[in-house]
């Protein structure tokens, strides 16, 4: 599919600002040859001080560094079946990210599937990374860098579904955390077991580091992840969703959602983080195909949050789909907009973040496209805001 650049016309209007700008990106594809694009992180590779591009592609672990966007093989085949995920983190402080990857995709294997690896790295980090194997539960799906109450980090493993589920149905998903550094010995230790009968768990955001916001087919859930394994996570919506984020407003903080797991809605929930909010839902967008990508963060320069979201469509050719830029209509977060289509039909978005990667303040936004099989940076050149 040929890629067209576009450049962004849509402007809203916020407080504290007479106008907001508009918001202006440059898109850049860096691969136009990728197979999937599973799952992207953003992270300084080779310790030169910019952030980098890693992505888990369906056969390889790839980076692409910064500023010239090189590409460069860091594992290749891990299992017979495809990567799915990847987290990637300076854990040590060298300047360095440590690597995490997950594999051996099948969702419909509930008993078999799934594999997690540790990439340890050359030397010469654009040479191929030594995969260690950890032990790990079915469907390994969403992984991230995190830490215990005591600030320790661990790797904090998400399946999709429970040990030997039919149909969403069955045991609780296992959720399990990773100490780091990993040793002979070490063990995984439960962040919430499968008492909790939570099912299709399908993505996590780490809130502060130690909070996994958690969507699930029961709803959203939040959990403190220490060592001890939690029951009953906080209930945060009883919805069914699958993508979740975190954000903030001028005067409120809130929760972004794609509902249910690959749907077409976007909403919102507002409150406090360890309560249900189930009553404050606001839907700001009902005509996403296959809604696959979500995040949070301050695109416009205007002191808070607007919700970037993705939708990756179906696979046919009929098929609408692109990123859009919502934005809060006050500092409560109580009316949102469309401040922005980022994207419209050439990035069938199967996963997005946002980073600064040229330093310059403001978030650029990095996506990777399933059926358009590319990585683009959406470069952020917003106007600031007149003070």
């Amino acid at each position: 599919m040929k890629f067209v650049p576009l450049l962004l016309l849509l402007a809203v209007s916020l407080p504290g600002f007479s106008q907001t700008p508009t918001l202006k990106v440059r898109p850049q594809t860096i691969d136009s040859k990728i197979q999937i694009g599973y799952g992207l992180a953003i992270a300084d590779v080779d310790g030169d001080g910019k952030p980098d591009i890693l992505l888990a592609d369906a056969k390889q672990i790839v980076w692409y560094r910064n500023p010239g966007w090189e590409k460069f093989v860091m594992a290749e085949n891990l299992t017979p079946k495809d990567n799915v995920c990847i987290a990637a983190l300076d854990l040590d402080g060298d300047g360095k990210c440590e690597v995490a990857v997950g594999a051996e995709w099948n969702p419909n294997d509930t008993v078999g599937s799934g594999a997690i690896f540790l990439l340890e790295a050359p030397a010469d980090r654009t040479q191929r990374w030594k995969p260690v194997q950890l032990p790990h539960e079915p469907t390994t799906h969403r992984m991230h860098w995190m830490k215990d109450e005591g600030g320790k980090p661990f790797l904090a493993v998400l399946p999709l579904h429970g040990r030997g589920n039919k149909n969403n149905a069955g045991e609780g998903v296992v959720f399990l955390g990773y100490p780091w550094p990993w040793k002979t010995d070490s063990k995984p230790f439960p962040l919430f077991g499968k008492a909790a009968s939570l099912h299709a768990t399908h993505n996590f955001d780490p809130i502060d580091g130690h909070v996994a916001l958690t969507g699930t087919a029961e709803g959203l859930r939040t959990v403190a992840l220490g060592k001890t394994a939690v029951d009953r996570p906080n209930i945060v919506s009883t919805r069914p969703a699958g993508e979740a984020r975190y954000g903030r407003t001028g005067g409120a903080n809130f929760i972004a959602t794609i509902e249910p797991m690959h749907g077409n809605t976007l909403a919102v929930y507002r409150g406090t983080t360890d309560a249900d909010r189930t009553s404050t839902r606001l839907v700001l967008d009902e005509t996403l195909n296959q809604g696959h990508a979500l995040a949070t963060g301050d695109l416009l320069g205007t002191g808070g949050h607007q919700i970037v979201v993705g939708s990756r469509g179906a696979g046919k050719p009929s098929d609408k789909f692109g990123l859009k830029l919502y934005a809060p209509s006050d500092a409560t977060g109580t009316a949102w907009k469309l401040a922005a289509v980022i994207d419209d039909n050439q990035m069938a978005c199967e996963d997005l973040k946002l980073a600064d990667l040229n330093g310059d303040g403001r978030p650029d936004i990095i996506a990777a496209g399933r059926a358009t099989k590319n990585v683009v940076i959406y470069w952020n050149e917003t106007p600031k805001p007149a003070k």
